[in-house]
């Protein structure tokens, strides 16, 4: 059980064990529903890309990293895009200052195999093709990238080839049959071109309905004995993202979920308890608020859940 206790002042203590539960990761426990996988299928079918939307914590980015172990590819190649992202970050990044810095305390030139090696990294859909091997690759919230990117991603992957040109335009090109399988995910912040759209496969993921997220406990966190104690944390948790007894400005997702019942475990607390909040005692409410930090993550919205 944990110890909230605050130490003495001249008190020594050791950390405690902060290992993630690996389940929480295994791309093994991943259960894409039926309508996912029919998505996922169009578009390795039709070489397309698949978009991706749906609420934080739906399994958007978990997908990519299941592909890839489904189909035996190693680990995904990952492109968070930004606001500033440009095409070039696609496909490879040049350290321009520590290549100049390097000019400036060196007589010799490099060649372009040694700028290469010590001053491009290649980048997931890069990567890819430069290494010329089926991959996945995931570019994570599109939607934040400046807009000519999506279409540039498109573009190329019917080539399948980029160029260097801090290498004199050196030319990479991936063969057909080793086209990356390509996900990506948007929170729609903001509409994609239409001729993006246009080329991609779509699909949007629901939140996990109330057996789904009782499966989900199940497999991810241990320790619980009786079915009960997870039903009665569903329900909880479910009751907490409807907003009838608190409203919050961000829901928790599936995340929180997990980490919130594996917390409740740690601390010894009967999950069963959650149906009836108003019988606690002081003690076990005061464990219960503070398992309230891992499911609020703004002040109102954790003295909102203190008051259920």
């Amino acid at each position: 059980m944990i110890n909230f206790n605050l130490p003495a002042p001249d008190e020594t203590l050791a950390l405690p064990g902060r290992q993630p539960n690996p389940k929480f990761t295994d791309p093994s426990l991943y259960h894409p529903s039926p309508g996912l996988w029919s998505a996922v299928v169009v578009a390795l079918e039709l070489g397309l890309p698949l978009l991706l939307t749906g609420e934080p914590g739906t399994g958007k980015t978990e997908l990519a990293r299941y592909l890839a172990y489904k189909f035996g590819l190693g680990k995904p190649e990952v492109f968070d895009a930004q606001t500033t992202s440009s095409v070039r970050d696609l496909f490879y990044r040049y350290d321009a200052l520590g290549h100049f810095q390097y000019v400036q305390t060196h007589r010799e030139a490099l060649a372009p195999e040694q700028i290469e090696a010590q001053f491009i990294k290649y980048q997931a859909l890069g990567k890819a093709i430069q290494e010329n091997r089926t991959m996945v690759v995931l570019i994570d919230e599109i939607d934040k990238a400046p807009r000519d990117l999506p279409n540039n991603v498109l573009s190329a992957l019917e080539k399948l080839e980029f160029n260097v040109p801090e290498l004199d335009n050196k030319k990479y090109q991936a063969t057909p049959d080793h086209r990356p399988v390509i996900i990506m995910t948007s929170n729609s912040e903001k509409n994609l071109p239409d001729p993006f759209l246009r080329r991609v496969a779509y699909y949007n993921i629901e939140f996990p309905g109330d057996a789904e997220l009782l499966h989900i406990l199940a497999q991810k966190v241990d320790g619980f004995a009786k079915k009960e104690q997870l039903e009665a944390i569903v329900r909880h948790f479910e009751l907490i993202r409807s907003g009838k007894k608190a409203a919050l400005r961000k829901k928790p997702a599936t995340a929180e979920l997990l980490h919130w019942a594996a917390l409740l475990h740690k601390m010894n607390f009967d999950a069963a308890k959650l149906d009836h909040t108003d019988k606690l005692s002081p003690a076990e409410r005061e464990q219960l608020h503070i398992s309230y930090s891992v499911l609020a993550k703004f002040r109102e919205d954790y003295e909102a859940l203190k008051k259920m």
